[in-house]
């Protein structure tokens, strides 16, 4: 029988070896935008094998991609038992700018009870915690059900060929739940379940002008500027209360009750700590809407990224020939990814002068998912948090998203349990990504205390 006293005891003796067997995985640039980072992607993956097979997995497996391998482990101890399924993924955003890191992304750093490095908190330090709690189970005999991994390479582009594969082994990926730690909890001291993750559409935009560039002085005054345009079309997707002006965008978007609202607003935000922290004036929210909410009940649409001309040292007075930007818009349930995607490119298209001409290449995208709060998972993962944290956790949707929750869901028909232990401040997907050891070493603490109470939900069926 798993009880906490045993676990702390376990992480106490071997939290060092935790710590650097994380900081060793991180030193990986597991980079999966980049094709330069190939083989450091693969490398992550054999080692990540290892360490489940270190760990107690029965067996482990690298499964090749059109793209990078998935890493598939098991340990079956009773096909009678139920089988916890966890996922979880390797691979991490580019480090880029990197001059804005405070010590290099791939040399970890603790300080401060913090670990600095890319993919600390997203995901390699949360995914990790699942391997060192199988490793706490399995050396002291106190696996209660079965246990299958899937650790992928490609979450941080889409997970394309991920959904290829789970669709080609549904019977090897049989299970009762799926466990996800790729979320964040409020804070230390107050904890939280995601139970709804926001859908996706990310598309690149290209708008073109002259054939070529141009002097800007010689064409400047006669030719449009693609770069000004560019600025313009995005300027115009949003009215002055911040809502997106794409037509019928808002036709599907969950329209969530005021006791729900409600209900939500009884989690903790203080706006001006949030100011504070983030070194901005105010906050900008649609209408109607609270900042907390805005991030997690309405959609958005924001520029990630722009370029156009010369942006190198000193002055080269051009007018570009094409303007570009990156374009994510993060949806709400009951918005599909294929449709908003479609708007978009519908709509700018439609209100691009005849001076310029436009192109939307779609990226990758994802579906909303709402999760319950009534079913075994989520009621072990709330036990579990309860037992480790002192306090229920509080149900909480997150702004963010994992777009193969949804696929989970439909190809396996498992529910997920997003049972993350990152903060919103660990500035994941910026530089100087962090992770504190507090929320490492407490995530292989309530790991197993989700076991032992998924297993007793089950036998209580």
């Amino acid at each position: 029988m798993i009880q906490r006293d045993d676990i702390l005891s376990y992480i106490e003796a071997n939290k060092d070896r935790f710590l650097e067997e994380l900081n060793d995985l991180l030193r990986i640039p597991s980079v999966s935008a980049d094709p330069a980072y190939k083989a450091d992607v693969q490398r992550c993956a054999e080692v990540v094998k290892d360490r489940l097979l270190e760990s107690g997995a029965a067996m482990a497996e690298i499964h090749s991609t059109a793209g990078h391998p998935i890493v598939y482990a098991e340990k079956i101890i009773d096909p009678s038992l139920p089988t916890v399924l966890v996922y979880g993924h390797y691979d991490v955003q580019p480090a880029d700018p990197v001059e804005l890191w405070d010590s290099p992304p791939f040399e970890p750093v603790i300080k401060d009870g913090k670990i600095y490095a890319r993919g600390a908190a997203d995901d390699k330090g949360q995914a990790y915690m699942h391997v060192k709690a199988l490793e706490f189970m399995t050396k002291t005999n106190t696996l209660p059900c079965n246990v299958k991994f899937m650790i992928e390479g490609e979450e941080e582009v889409g997970s394309e060929n991920l959904g290829i594969w789970v669709k080609n082994n549904k019977e090897k990926l049989s299970a009762d739940v799926i466990l996800i730690s790729d979320t964040s909890i409020i804070a230390n001291d107050t904890p939280s379940i995601t139970v709804g993750l926001r859908g996706l559409s990310y598309v690149e935009v290209e708008v073109t002008g002259p054939n070529r560039d141009l002097h800007s002085g010689v064409y400047g005054g006669a030719v449009a500027n693609p770069a000004n345009t560019l600025c313009e079309l995005i300027a115009s997707l949003k009215d002055e209360d911040d809502r997106i002006t794409i037509e019928g965008f808002y036709d599907d978007v969950e329209e969530v009750s005021a006791e729900d609202r409600a209900e939500m607003a009884k989690a903790p935000f203080d706006e001006e700590d949030f100011k504070r922290e983030l070194k901005i004036g105010a906050t900008r929210s649609e209408n109607g809407f609270s900042p907390m909410e805005g991030t997690s009940i309405r959609p958005t649409l924001d520029v990630n990224g722009i370029w156009s001309g010369y942006i190198g040292e000193g002055a080269k007075t051009v007018l570009p020939s094409k303007a570009y930007a990156k374009i994510s818009m993060r949806l709400v349930p009951f918005q599909s990814s294929a449709k908003i995607t479609e708007l978009f490119e519908r709509h700018l298209k439609k209100i691009a002068p005849d001076y310029v001409q436009v192109k939307v290449t779609p990226h990758h995208g994802g579906e909303p998912i709402v999760i319950p709060t009534d079913f075994p998972g989520y009621l072990a993962a709330s036990k579990a948090m309860e037992e480790s944290f002192g306090k229920t956790p509080i149900p909480e949707r997150s702004g963010g998203s994992i777009p193969i929750v949804a696929l989970f869901e439909e190809v396996l028909g498992l529910k997920s349990i997003l049972l993350g232990f990152s903060l919103n401040s660990d500035d994941i997907h910026s530089p100087n990504e962090h992770y504190g050891v507090f929320n490492y070493l407490k995530g292989i603490e309530t790991i197993p205390l989700f076991y032992k109470h998924f297993v007793e939900a089950h036998q209580s069926a």
